[in-house]
């Protein structure tokens, strides 16, 4: 095989992560580094804010991360054994530790299949702060916050949460999943009489 069409095949290779306890490790630097640069997936360990897509650093992906990109075929998980896990044998072991998984995931996908960054929103109290290009580059112009179907929502956590959003400038979206796992998404918009 020649060495144009090794480099060929290897631009195919799946990138390995490993389960390690509650986290999902990419242990090769460049690998982690090249899945960083593809849409900002993941964050290098003992890096806050990386200033550049290369680091020499593991990266360390989030479930929802980890279960979008093996959906995609782009990455392959083991676990601590060396087991290669399909994606319903990631999604269960890591289920009960995650409140919501299986809607948050469906709204991750939805949103990362529609091109947008989506980022851990933790720090704004939402799921998720989406980006339209990447962090560094612009600012997540929405927070979604993941609730069930049938949820009942009190006016004072939607005053609450448009409030926050509001204070950073962002707009904040209520995503929820149907029965038949489609996303629906609630925009709000706050005026001022």
């Amino acid at each position: 095989m020649s060495n144009e069409s090794k480099e060929r095949l290897s631009n195919y290779e799946k990138i390995v992560a490993e389960v390690v306890g509650e986290r999902i490790i990419v242990w090769d630097p460049q690998k982690g580094s090249k899945l960083y640069a593809e849409g900002f997936y993941g964050k290098p360990i003992g890096i806050r804010k990386p200033k550049t897509p290369i680091f020499e650093k593991p990266l360390e992906l989030s479930i929802l991360e980890a279960l979008y990109l093996l959906e995609k075929g782009r990455i392959k998980i083991i676990d601590e054994n060396g087991k290669e896990l399909s994606f319903e044998e990631l999604k269960n072991k890591f289920k009960d530790i995650h409140e919501k998984l299986e809607e948050k995931y469906i709204v991750y996908r939805d949103l990362r299949d529609k091109g947008y960054v989506v980022r851990p929103g933790m720090k704004f109290g939402a799921d998720f702060a989406v980006y339209e290009h990447g962090p560094g580059i612009d600012h997540a112009p929405f927070l979604v916050h993941v609730l069930p179907f049938n949820v009942r929502i009190s006016p004072i956590e939607i005053v609450r949460a448009g409030r926050l959003a509001t204070t950073v400038r962002k707009k904040f979206v209520i995503a929820t999943v149907t029965l038949n796992k489609k996303p629906i998404y609630y925009v709000f918009s706050w005026m001022r009489l």
